[in-house]
């Protein structure tokens, strides 16, 4: 099976009218699928729930997205925060459409320049166009967009114990592949088990790819060896570096003002990782910040890392970091 995650912001009917609802915690699925078998294609529209109060499901389904789709119903600061994150996440491919609240009117000037300074060459609609146009320039998207095919990266976000099957935990797969039977490693504890089963969509599989999301049975793993945003790789494979302490520099965010000081908290995002920090040195463009608990960042940082500071206004997003070092 082909799955494309497109981020999904709009309103829930929206959200209705493209998928079927599969799921809703702090991030609702929509599920589009198209075939049968090993030939299915799949439309995983992800939209974050708590946004704009929460910026981390945000940031979640922007971690895992491929693609992204806005519906756009007024002109605010919450609108430039988005925009602003899907270019920092660099997210190129992707659909607006102009769908304002009763009584409200959107320029398509003003949101073609919006797009245009954030270099998003999105396909822009003036008024909503019909579902199965939209579907089928996303597959499109998915038909040009390659799969991940490096070393094994997969977050676990949800995890519980089922009676009869064991440990399961749930997670979208990065990059790599994960097989039945394989070996794997939780890299913050170091602690491994062996895959029992995998599931993906409901249906039992062998593999599951990039992309997937995925629920694993898993042997031989203790249950407090998993919480939300740890990371399964498998073992040995040195994927992932961890960072207690790091210096980087920063790719400023497009409209960001805001200069970082010393004692700042920064939250970075990467890989389903949410993890808080504080700055402790800065010297000329270079900052150093000691992380609360340990960041992990690939070991060929081929992902953007976004850094963001909670009570900045308006907009939270500072920018991408570039890791120089870790300690």
């Amino acid at each position: 099976m082909a799955v494309l995650n497109i981020a999904l912001i709009g309103s829930e009917n929206f959200a209705r009218s493209l998928a079927k609802k599969s799921d809703s915690r702090d991030i609702e699925s929509y599920v589009f699928k198209e075939g049968y078998g090993t030939d299915a294609r799949i439309l995983s529209f992800l939209r974050p729930l708590k946004y704009p109060d929460s910026i981390r499901p945000l940031l979640s389904v922007l971690n895992v997205a491929k693609a992204g789709i806005i519906e756009i119903s007024k002109l605010d600061s919450s609108l430039g925060e988005i925009l602003v994150s899907f270019a920092c996440s660099g997210i190129k491919n992707g659909i607006a459409i102009i769908n304002p609240d009763e009584g409200n009117w959107i320029d398509i000037d003003e949101i073609k320049m919006f797009f245009s300074q954030l270099s998003l060459d999105w396909k822009i609609y003036q008024s909503m166009p019909e579902i199965h146009e939209i579907r089928d320039i996303l597959f499109g998207m998915m038909d040009n967009i390659k799969p991940n095919e490096e070393l094994l990266i997969l977050p676990i976000d949800q995890h519980f114990v089922v009676q009869g099957i064991g440990l399961v935990g749930i997670g979208y797969v990065q990059s790599g592949q994960i097989k039945k039977h394989d070996t794997i490693e939780v890299i913050s504890l170091g602690e491994k088990g062996i895959i029992r089963s995998l599931q993906v969509m409901d249906d039992d599989v062998d593999v599951a790819n990039s992309g997937d999301r995925v629920g694993l049975a898993i042997r031989n793993l203790r249950e407090e060896s998993l919480h939300k945003g740890c990371i399964i790789t498998h073992p040995e494979s040195k994927v992932m570096v961890k960072h207690n302490i790091s210096s980087f520099t920063l790719n400023k965010a497009p409209f960001q003002e805001k200069q970082i000081k010393k004692d700042d908290i920064i939250h970075a995002s990467t890989d389903l990782q949410f993890i808080v920090g504080r700055v402790s040195n800065i010297k000329q463009d270079q900052y150093q910040i000691h992380w609360e608990s340990p960041l992990w960042i690939r070991s060929q940082q081929n992902t953007e890392i976004i850094l963001t500071q909670l009570d900045a206004k308006p907009m939270r997003i500072l920018g991408t970091a570039k890791i120089l070092k870790s300690e």
